[in-house]
């Protein structure tokens, strides 16, 4: 662990030099408005976790004590069965939603004491989003969907490094088409430049490949692990396909609300199986509570 974590280190001091949109000024400000502590030992912590919906009998627990760190430059995959707390995880991560207790650890910063306003404003630069369902704006051209995080965090819009994300994503000669006018594989490739131009702490993909053909899902993949690889960034991704998970550094298994456990370098058929045991080990939890 010791040297992932020099390793870790390395690519974020290297991002910091020139991240994946090139070399530009740190713009990402705490809530005091001075810069986070980008050497923190993690890109995300959580201790502790739990978010509960609702109060008394009637109340769902959607988390129930989650510990989860993920290193700078590591790409990590949460699976579960539906309704096991996979995108509540998620949302907690990225500010989305506020855990009921136990704390959220974003780049240094503790979320837990943040209004919404600093919220708001930390989750604009400091967290990319990848959506299977893409969410680029129809009226606007690929550049300016990339574009778009740093105009709502008050950054000067840097069309030099729109290009060069583009460029990366294999988009070069497509920065003046509309999402129309583009593929469902070009169109979640916008999306991942989008994600990093702002050179965020932690990347959110929620089933990032999930409306894309295989093949194209490969391809979308191999970008994320490329992400990670070659760009230094974090990625925190939900999905129910093992494919996907396969192109993790480790896979978190939930159910019921907890991380019951965790799968470092597993292939495919390897996390399809670990799914599938838990999926007959809640079958016979629920015919035992319907027995008693």
């Amino acid at each position: 662990m010791q040297t992932n974590e020099t390793q870790s280190q390395s690519k974020t001091q290297t991002q910091s030099q020139n991240g994946p949109g090139g070399p530009r000024e740190d713009t990402h400000l705490a809530d005091s408005g001075t810069a986070l502590d980008r050497a923190s030992a993690w890109a995300l912590a959580m201790d502790g976790v739990t978010r509960r919906y609702g109060r008394g009998g009637r109340a769902v627990h959607a988390l129930r004590g989650v510990d989860v760190r993920l290193p700078h430059g590591s790409f990590t995959a949460v699976m579960g069965p539906s309704g096991s707390g996979k995108s509540t995880l998620l949302q907690c991560a990225a500010g989305l939603d506020r855990a009921t207790s136990g704390r959220v650890t974003l780049g240094g910063q503790d979320l837990s004491g943040l209004g919404e306003r600093r919220l708001t404003r930390l989750r604009r630069s400091r967290v990319g989003f990848v959506f299977q369902s893409f969410n680029l704006l129809p009226t606007l051209t690929a550049e300016q969907n990339v574009l778009l995080p740093l105009r709502l965090a008050g950054v000067r819009p840097d069309r030099t490094a729109a290009a060069r994300m583009l460029a990366r994503v294999g988009l070069a000669d497509r920065a003046r088409s509309r999402p129309g006018e583009l593929s469902g594989g070009q169109q979640q490739r916008v999306a991942i430049a989008r994600a990093l131009i702002t050179r965020p702490d932690l990347v959110c993909a929620d089933e990032p490949s999930g409306a894309l053909d295989p093949a194209t899902a490969e391809d979308v993949m191999g970008l994320l692990r490329q992400a990670v690889r070659e760009w230094g960034a974090t990625v925190l991704m939900v999905t129910h396909d093992p494919a996907a998970a396969a192109w993790a550094d480790r896979a978190l298994f939930l159910q019921d609300g907890l991380v019951v456990d965790e799968a470092n370098g597993w292939d495919a058929p390897e996390i399809a199986a670990r799914m599938r045991s838990m999926r007959t080990t809640r079958a016979a939890t629920a015919a035992a509570e319907v027995a008693a």
